[in-house]
């Protein structure tokens, strides 16, 4: 751990790091799935979903950021490569294969589903651990997703 003056107490701030470099694996993968999608897909509902994936992939990006700036900030290190977040993610990986529009909205509405479902779980935990910070973190990423998760679901009909 980097020395730092927080007052948390040192194996607080390293078991809330270590949850928060988990769920910034899972975030840097959501990212990346949300591209996919937005990449991949086609159909009659092409340019809103394209779009709708491009804010969803900005969104990830960002939640990422601030996920990984408050694990330097608890004097942790983020972990946040593309190789790290690949091999401790905990999402499904994205079926490269997919293109109709349908199929898009079906697969990454689970995604984004699970990612929150591991948001919400942050929250308990690092209220058990007396973070208020970090629960503050992660109940403003978790209404966000139930959002994103909204607009997605939305083209299911």
């Amino acid at each position: 751990m980097s020395k730092t003056h927080n007052d948390l107490p040192a194996k607080v701030r390293k078991s809330v790091g270590a949850a928060l470099n988990q769920l910034l694996a899972d975030a840097a993968d959501l990212t990346m799935q949300a591209k996919q999608a937005h990449w991949a897909l086609r159909g009659p509902n092409f340019i809103a979903l394209h779009k709708l994936f491009d804010e969803v992939y900005g969104h990830a990006g960002e939640w990422s950021d601030t996920i990984a700036e408050r694990v330097a900030a608890l004097g942790q290190q983020p972990k946040g490569t593309l190789q790290s977040a690949a091999a401790a993610t905990r999402l499904e990986p994205y079926p490269v294969d997919l293109v109709s529009d349908r199929e898009h909205v079906e697969r990454f509405s689970l995604a984004l589903a699970r990612f929150g479902s591991y948001v919400r779980e942050a929250i308990d935990t690092f209220e058990k651990l007396g973070d208020a910070g970090s629960v503050d973190l992660v109940t403003e990423i978790s209404r966000e997703v139930d959002k994103d998760l909204w607009f997605v679901e939305a083209h299911l009909g």
